[in-house]
């Protein structure tokens, strides 16, 4: 098959409602003025979507919305950010996900999700086997996000997405249901790149350094762990690159770090498309992930890529010294 997109991205497309900056003692105003509220996109796989996008990938996006006010604005977006629709499955009955997002001064954040939403509900039958070997990369925009995505409906994405020669990268959340990597085994076996942050890892090997984290992880057969260590930018071991340490953007006070992981993953992503190496991809991932920290959102910091190679100049010249 001809391949006609870059990247194929699967997993989450809904629409976020950040409330910025809240206090930890909301719940104890009778109201609680903001200067904004206002909806964005959201959700993993279409963030990503959106920045490989505009980093110049072709992309595809594979998620479910509902036949909803929500949905349409979804499938407005899409159109408007050049991103392949063709696997975005429409569904009577199913209510568009919004989540709302509760993030405080420091820039962390709590999200109020809908547990009937159509983040839930997505599962294998959802997924358009037929779109995934049109790419170059699969992304699993994360494990664990949406429950009924399981081990084995994700190996049935990642066996098409290998047999088409492609490369499988994939992220992850704290899983919502208490599952485990046990639980995934088979389908981390087919990771070539995993890029967990160190938190989520420690507490899923039960691991105390990233070590220890990194390698846990490819014992399951993961080709490279990419694990973001927070200010300190992201630890790499993988079977062909040894290990290190990628410095993150110096000098970054966080707005809102809603989206940093899934616009890290796009920065990656894109240095895999460009043939970069594993330490320039990580670089790309860090310098992605530090514009999209600096306003409220998961899309709205990298609009173009004028945005992006600007930051990246900055990053080099950082770690030139």
């Amino acid at each position: 098959m001809d391949k006609t997109l870059d990247v194929v991205c699967v997993g989450a497309a809904i629409v976020d409602v950040p409330l910025q900056p809240v206090d930890r003692n909301i719940f104890d105003s009778e109201s609680y003025p903001l200067e904004q509220i206002s909806m964005t996109i959201g959700g993993d796989a279409i963030n990503e979507s959106t920045i490989i996008s505009r980093l110049g990938g072709r992309v595809g996006l594979l998620s479910l919305v509902g036949n909803d006010a929500v949905g349409d604005y979804i499938i407005r977006h899409c159109d408007r950010e050049g991103i392949d629709r063709e696997g975005v499955r429409r569904a009577d009955g199913v209510d568009t996900s919004i989540n709302v997002g509760l993030v405080t001064a420091d820039g962390e954040r709590t999200f109020v999700t809908n547990r009937n939403g159509s983040l839930w509900k997505l599962c294998g039958d959802d997924i358009g086997l037929g779109l995934v070997p049109r790419g170059r990369v699969l992304s699993m925009a994360s494990f664990f996000n949406s429950p009924r995505l399981d081990n084995d409906a994700i190996v049935r994405i990642f066996k098409v997405a290998r047999d088409a020669g492609m490369t499988i990268c994939a992220d992850m959340i704290k899983p919502r249901l208490g599952e485990t990597f046990d639980d995934v085994a088979e389908a981390l076996s087919y990771v070539d790149y995993f890029f967990p942050n160190n938190d989520e890892a420690r507490a899923m090997t039960g691991e105390k350094t990233v070590e220890g984290v990194a390698d846990k992880i490819l014992s399951y057969g993961v080709k490279h762990a990419v694990i973001k260590i927070g200010r300190a930018g992201a630890f790499v071991k993988g079977v062909d690159c040894g290990q290190m340490v990628v410095p993150a953007m110096g000098g970054m006070t966080p707005i809102d770090t809603t989206g940093a992981g899934d616009n890290f993953a796009s920065g990656f992503i894109t240095g895999l498309l460009e043939g970069r190496d594993v330490r320039k991809c990580t670089e790309y991932g860090n310098v992605a992930a530090s514009i999209a920290i600096q306003s409220v959102g998961a899309t709205t910091g990298i609009t173009d890529r004028v945005v992006f190679d600007q930051a990246l100049e900055r990053y080099r010249k950082q770690n030139a010294r």
